[in-house]
């Protein structure tokens, strides 16, 4: 087949034409009844399933390898060595982040993951010095250019493969052994999850180990403090309901957890374990049920919430979680040694790099950028360090941007990184507080400002259409009025509530 399929390639190089996907024999095609007097759909809209005895990653032939003529020519070499590609797409990437850090742990089989370590053989180390001189044959070491630019990029892991394959092919499905002989399949989606303030405080570890226990990805989280109008946004539905008092008092009354869950049919199965929503009715005929095992005494609400559909979790995630846009700079003493991870694992940890500068700090510019340390005892040394050598300036954009990126670096302190967050960038590449990698702005106005001074302006398409740079749903100052258009939150909310 492979051979079969190199032949119609080279006839595509030499006389131009429509390149086929190659397809496994063994590919099972997805059909929805209702959807066969739909308009024909686009490529990318295909649903496409796997059957759980192959194995699969995500390569990306990268911008430097097409912009040099090369796309072709590595497309041949990936099917001579085997690989079959199962989906295809050329695409410019804008401001969106890959949203999703699926785990399809209920799908996995055996050898799911023997694709991903043949294809990071076959495309050699992200570092090009190292890739040339040790795997010559590699296509980092035959087409990439010049660092950071190493030509292609492979997921470094199942789950990595996962989350990327939700970003670039959303239809990609996985069937296990179970679902082939039933037929059945379920899509890897996200839901929204929120612990209420009563039961955040008191049995958080207890409910989120519940989460992990049914098969659940936390792939966002955020504690927020809500104000009146927040909650009534949020729940605009039901705020003529009886029983809304009492749930503008919960939702107010201390710090809510949300969470964006991701597993294979999450909207539906965060549901079923959730229980009824009246909490009388839970306790009676579902004891084992989550509302029924953290309900609160004397208290009419449940302390659990879930999305009712995909598309109400998708706006109630948006909600509470942003796009938004953060500056990460990769300090000098990391630049020769780290950048090159750095870099892969801002982009595995669903970052897009919106804009992106190498550059050397004038005294004036450190200076400048840390205007906020002037009067501390190191701000010297800072500013000197700073200047040293090149640095690079990152513009990342991903739904709580400025979190996410806070909790990749670590804490300030590497030896404090090393305790407490031995995973972070600090905790494995940083010496000490001065020599620690990398920095990160502190909140969102920090961030804005830092972007402005680097960047200059720059105007997301999200904020041309909305007209108001808002970027944060649940902090904006007139969230309900930012974009007319858009639908309200809270009107498909989940009546879950006694009424």
């Amino acid at each position: 087949m492979i051979v079969e399929e190199l032949a119609k390639e080279k006839l595509v190089l030499e006389q131009g034409g429509e390149r086929k996907v190659v397809k496994d024999d063994g590919l099972l095609s997805y059909e929805n009844p209702e959807e066969e007097e739909a308009p024909q759909q686009s490529e990318n809209e295909e649903s496409i399933t796997v059957p759980a005895s192959k194995s699969y990653t995500v390569a990306i032939i990268k911008p430097d390898a097409v912009a040099h003529g090369k796309a072709n020519e590595i497309i041949m070499k990936i099917q001579d060595a085997g690989f079959e590609i199962l989906a295809h797409e050329e695409r410019t990437l804008t401001e969106e982040e890959a949203r999703d850090f699926y785990q399809h742990k209920a799908a996995e089989v055996e050898g799911s993951a023997g694709v991903v370590p043949a294809w990071r053989e076959f495309i050699g180390p992200a570092d090009i010095e190292e890739a040339r001189r040790e795997k010559p044959e590699s296509l980092r070491a035959q087409y990439c250019t010049q660092p950071p630019f190493n030509a292609v990029h492979g997921s470094e892991d199942s789950d990595q493969a996962s989350r990327e394959l939700a970003f670039f092919f959303p239809n990609f499905r996985t069937a296990s052994v179970a679902e082939q002989q039933d037929g059945e399949e379920e899509r890897v989606e996200r839901t929204l999850a929120l612990i209420r303030p009563d039961a955040a405080r008191e049995n958080r570890g207890d409910v989120l180990a519940q989460i992990h226990k049914s098969g659940f990805s936390v792939a966002l989280q955020r504690e927020v403090m809500l104000t009146e109008e927040q909650v009534r946004q949020f729940y605009l539905q039901h705020v003529e309901e009886d029983y809304f008092p009492a749930l503008l008092r919960s939702m107010t009354s201390g710090p809510v957890l949300a969470l964006a869950l991701a597993r294979t049919g999450a909207v539906k199965h965060w549901r079923s374990i959730l229980g009824p929503a009246d909490v009388n009715k839970a306790k009676e005929e579902s004891p084992d049920c989550l509302r029924a095992q953290f309900a609160v005494e004397n208290e009419t609400i449940n302390q659990l919430h879930g999305s009712r559909s995909q598309e109400e979790a998708e706006r109630e995630i948006d909600f509470f979680f942003p796009k938004q846009r953060t500056l990460a700079v990769i300090k000098p003493d990391a630049m020769e040694e780290h950048k090159e991870k750095i870099l892969e694992e801002i982009h595995a940890s669903g970052f897009s790099v919106t804009q992106l500068k190498e550059t050397v700090l004038s005294r004036e510019v450190a200076e400048e950028f840390y205007k906020e340390h002037r009067e501390k005892p190191f701000f010297g040394q800072l500013v000197e360090f700073m200047c040293r050598g090149p640095c690079m300036m990152l513009l990342l954009t991903k739904e709580n941007a400025v979190e996410e990126w806070r909790a990749m670096m670590g804490p300030t302190d590497p030896d404090q990184a090393k305790e407490t967050s031995p995973n972070s960038l600090r905790a494995r590449f940083a010496c000490d507080i001065l020599h620690n990698s990398v920095h990160g702005a502190s909140n969102e106005q920090h961030a804005a400002e830092k972007i402005r001074f680097i960047f200059g302006e720059i105007c997301t398409e999200a904020e041309a259409n909305s007209g108001d740079g808002q970027s944060d749903a649940i902090f904006s100052a007139d969230t309900q009025n930012s974009n007319p258009g858009s639908p309200q939150m809270g009107e498909n909310a989940d009546a879950e509530l006694p009424a």
